[in-house]
């Protein structure tokens, strides 16, 4: 019996599709992890193709050694992905037609393991800890179990988790987490109790994801919202008015703060103060429990400068309150363009430009003439627009990638490799910017938020992007983040940021790039997607960093 199961172990830049012969992890790769890391592995298999084994009995699965507790076991579970890449894609992609693909990583505490018969199914492993004490390398045995007990395969595994203690991430990395998903999914009161409990599970996995910053809804953000409709409301903000003009409360939005401070969060992004793609309304802002701004409200009307007026300079005054004004950023518009984009960005801006004076403005956008017409001081870029402002750079430079960013960059679909999504640390660090920005961490509508999707089910927003783009993770049960392979993968391009910085400190800067760069090709349109530059690269990083201890 046992010799009909296969069995394959593979490396955490594998996607182990159904129906194709998984990689086998190279002879020489070194599964490694610094103090906090997951060291991640899967074990790929699949039940003898005899009608017999039609059985969808789980296996069982064992970890045995010395240091079996710091282990965590996840199944990789098939999502459909009706759309994966735009018509005339680039060769970077591992799949591309609609189907089932390995995404989401759902916990099995109990060790069971699915099975699928005539298909391959895998475990993901994740090996951690935060005791310098528990550091070294670490021999496992994964023992997978028939239904009866009886022992299939046993393999051997080593890891080593170094116990080298990283400095912290010093570029913005944010992610937009969207509260009105997360009350709309689980059915939950808007900043109820459970709502708050989930708030804060679903940002500390955007933190272990490697995500710095969050979009704080002082006001429901007013982003990916078809003209004339709007989201559930998530305003932190209470407001209210008085015979002598605007009452604010603030208490949820120092709690936000407060569950931010807790799980690790060290930024703060003001949500955007007009509408996306032009700036030419106001968000649905929300006074004495009516909305009273929004889409019929132009950004230049004067009731709403009365507003910002009054609440802005209270807003700032929380904030440096509660914060280091350092790390808090406000928005204008998101993603404006075109000459019309620019006039109606400038007019928006200038109903608030002296409520900002020292504080940092920042914007998405992919047109250099935002940032040479001064419109745009800080501004954030798409990876396949980046080059005219890296010759000639801003004082700080953000990049993002999106549904747009399909071709010869690095981006998270599920449909490239993991190694495409991984690259992006390397980029990030060899490039010297200063942030990177992403709009969907858990985005769990249709295009313009229509309508709400079932993530299990669609991955694509109702076939508007790229399967994976909306989202990163996944709703568990009982408000439970369930991670995907792109959360891992994009936290551990995060820790090889965190390491080339504490090389850059010991070695120098030149020293850390030649790690990740050693031919001094590396551009933000050629990320290497070879998985094995990742682990030889994670051993120079290792070896650069236990020299001389």
């Amino acid at each position: 019996m046992a010799a009909k199961w296969e069995f394959v172990l593979c490396d955490a830049l594998v996607k182990v599709h159904p129906v194709r012969e998984p990689r086998a992890v190279a002879t020489g790769t070194r599964f490694q992890a610094f103090l906090g890391e997951a060291a991640s592995f899967q074990l790929a298999y699949r039940p003898p193709m005899v009608p017999e084994f039609r059985d969808p009995s789980p296996l069982q699965v064992r970890v045995e050694g010395p240091a079996a507790d710091l282990v965590t076991v996840s199944s990789v579970d098939l999502v459909p992905c009706s759309f994966l890449a735009l018509p005339g894609h680039d060769d970077g992609y591992e799949f591309d037609e609609p189907g089932l693909y390995p995404d989401l990583l759902r916990p099995v505490p109990n060790g069971e393991a699915p099975t699928r018969f005539g298909s391959w199914a895998a475990l993901w492993f994740d090996v951690r800890t935060t005791d310098p004490a528990r550091a070294g390398v670490h021999e496992f045995e994964i023992v997978m179990l028939a239904p009866d007990g009886a022992e299939l395969h046993r393999v051997p595994v080593s890891v080593e988790l170094t116990g080298i203690e990283l400095p912290p991430l010093d570029i913005v990395s944010s992610h937009w987490m969207h509260l009105d998903a997360l009350a709309d999914h689980y059915g939950v009161e808007v900043f109820g109790e459970e709502h708050w409990a989930i708030v804060e599970r679903f940002m500390a996995s955007a933190v272990e994801m490697g995500a710095t910053s969050l979009l704080a809804p002082v006001w429901t953000p007013p982003l990916d919202t078809a003209v004339g409709s709007y989201r559930t409301v998530v305003q932190l903000i209470d407001i209210t008015t008085a015979a002598d003009g605007y009452v604010f409360g603030f208490d949820r939005l120092r709690r936000w703060l407060d569950v931010c401070r807790r799980t690790g969060i060290t930024g703060v992004e003001v949500a955007h103060l007009f509408t996306q793609w032009g700036a030419r309304a106001t968000p649905g802002i929300v006074v004495n429990e009516k909305r009273a701004f929004g889409w019929d409200v132009p950004a230049t009307d004067a009731r709403y400068r009365d507003l910002m007026q009054a609440l802005l300079p209270a807003l700032q005054a929380v904030l440096d309150e509660e914060w280091d004004r350092e790390y808090v950023v406000f928005h204008i518009s998101d993603e404006p363009s075109g000459e019309d984009g620019l006039a109606s960005y400038l007019d928006a801006k200038a109903v608030v430009a002296d409520l900002l004076k020292g504080w940092t403005v920042v914007d998405a956008l992919s047109e250099h003439s935002f940032y040479t017409s001064g419109a745009v001081a800080l501004p954030v870029v798409a990876t396949d627009h980046v080059e005219p402002f890296l010759a000639e750079r801003p004082e700080q430079l953000w990049v993002y990638y999106c549904v747009s960013q399909d071709r010869d960059v690095a981006n998270r679909f599920i449909g490239m490799p993991s190694a495409r999504n991984r690259a992006i640390g390397h980029q990030l660090f060899a490039s010297g910017v200063d942030g990177f920005l992403h709009w969907g961490f858990n985005f769990w509508y249709t295009w313009h938020s229509i309508r709400r999707i079932d993530p299990f089910a669609d991955t694509s927003a109702g076939g508007a992007f790229p399967s994976g783009d909306p989202f990163a993770v996944y709703p568990g049960p009982d408000g439970t983040p369930w991670p995907s392979i792109r959360h891992r993968v994009f936290a551990q391009a995060m820790w090889d940021h965190r390491a080339l910085q504490a090389i850059r400190t010991t070695h120098g800067n030149a020293a850390a790039v030649e790690i990740v760069d050693p031919d001094h090709t590396l551009r933000f349109d050629r990320p290497v997607l070879d998985p094995l530059h990742y682990y030889e690269a994670r051993r120079r990083m290792v070896e650069a960093l236990t020299a001389g201890r």
